[in-house]
């Protein structure tokens, strides 16, 4: 490349550059004007500022999808965590309530079985309470207690409702209203800052509160009839005991049985099942004293009739001078009935001197009535009869002045005042019907 002469173009130079480009013999020469540099160094800058600028992007580009990816990397990470955490949520919520579900079953379960248990005691009480009735031991009249029911907080709401159902039943309160209520009872959750099981115990604990108190309520009515009982029989036995009768010998002679061995302490710890067996014990005590009173002679031989003669010292009619009258007598009319005055066996039963036609009956433990003057004796020697069994007919046979009964009550062979007996009898009365 040669520089040209300047040419002056309107008095200015313009300074030019050859280029000879030889290949060869062939020579070639290129003019470069100031303005071809220019738009050479144009294009220069051009490609360098875009070969600058797409480098620069392609840089940028890699920086931000980096940025890009590491940013949706970290947000789908805090998902994950997220859902992880929600998830164990989740699933301590559902063991949660799996626990309580569990534990609210467990405690219906254990309220059934006290219910049922309950139940199985009362059916027992019943056959008791049905026999003291029958005995005429006096039931207490008990406040009942009241059964404060809340809802279930989880599921077995029929169980709850057969509970309440039963509880009523217990208390002698079943009605269609109770039923109906207990049946259709709400489940409910628990109330914020209670949990379920804070919920559910406390349900539970007013339900088994409430099963205690019919259960103290059936130990005070097996209490009460028990002391009742005991304290009829311990009437009877005062009564009889004046009379100078030994009863626990006419119940040992009345029950004579061939019973035995080894005593061995009863294999039981329930208060209640050893209230009962106290009960039945009593009740049983009662109804062997009453059965032993009743055969006793404490009844009167004419219901109808006058007395006319006591016991003790008397003048005789027929010789005018003191003796002893061994009976009372009773003015009846001839042919009235002679009733026994008590269970026992005919041992005599025909004339007897000054009594005429006699009846003579042994009750057992050394007592013995006589029933004397009949016009007709309706019983016979060896014969059983019961109290009020009629045994003749009165009249005047014998030493007799006028149709009566002469009436004899003799303990261990001595003579002893009818009508001790007969009062002692009144004051049976009201423990023996």
């Amino acid at each position: 490349m040669a520089d040209r002469p300047e040419n002056r173009v309107f008095g200015k130079r313009e300074q030019q550059h050859i280029i000879i480009l030889a290949s060869g013999d062939k020579i070639r020469h290129m003019t470069v004007r100031p303005w071809m540099t220019a738009v050479a160094m144009c294009f220069a800058g051009m490609f360098t500022v875009g070969y600058l600028a797409a480098t620069s992007y392609l840089v940028l580009r890699d920086g931000l999808i980096g940025a890009t990816m590491a940013r949706q990397a970290r947000m789908q990470h805090d998902y994950e965590d997220r859902i992880s955490a929600l998830r164990a949520q989740v699933d301590r919520v559902t063991s949660r309530q799996l626990l309580d579900q569990q534990i609210v079953e467990d405690k219906v379960e254990k309220l059934l079985q006290q219910q049922l248990a309950l139940t199985e005691r009362n059916g027992k009480l019943d056959t008791l309470l049905s026999r003291a009735g029958s005995s005429g031991v006096s039931e207490p009249s008990l406040e009942e207690p009241a059964v404060e029911a809340e809802p279930l907080a989880y599921g077995r709401r029929a169980d709850a409702a057969a509970g309440l159902k039963a509880i009523d039943k217990l208390l002698g309160r079943e009605t269609a209203e109770a039923t109906r209520k207990a049946s259709i009872a709400p489940l409910a959750y628990a109330a914020p800052g209670e949990s379920v099981a804070d919920r559910t115990d406390r349900m539970f604990s007013s339900l088994t509160l409430s099963l205690k108190d019919v259960e103290r309520e059936q130990m005070t009515r097996i209490r009460a009839l028990t002391d009742g009982a005991a304290e009829m029989a311990d009437a009877i036995q005062s009564i009889v005991g004046h009379m100078g009768i030994d009863l626990q010998s006419q119940i040992a002679a009345d029950n004579a049985s061939a019973i035995g061995g080894p005593f061995v302490e009863p294999q039981t710890d329930d208060a209640f099942v050893s209230s009962l067996g106290e009960l039945d014990n009593a009740l049983n005590r009662l109804d062997t004293v009453r059965n032993t009173a009743r055969k006793l002679p404490f009844a009167t031989p004419a219901p109808r009739g006058d007395i006319t003669s006591r016991f003790g010292n008397r003048t005789d009619p027929f010789l005018g001078r003191l003796a002893l009258h061994a009976g009372i007598d009773f003015r009846l009319p001839t042919g009235s009935e002679v009733r026994a005055t008590g269970s026992g066996t005919v041992v005599s039963a025909g004339r007897n001197g000054g009594y005429g036609n006699l009846v003579e009956i042994d009750h057992g433990g050394g007592l013995v009535t006589r029933y004397a003057h009949l016009s007709r004796i309706l019983t016979k020697v060896g014969e059983t009869v019961e109290t009020g069994d009629i045994v003749g007919l009165s009249g005047s046979t014998g030493r007799s002045t006028g149709p009566h009964l002469h009436y004899e009550v003799r303990q261990d062979g001595r003579a002893s005042d009818p009508a001790r007996f007969i009062a002692a009898g009144t004051k049976l009365s009201a423990y023996l019907n």
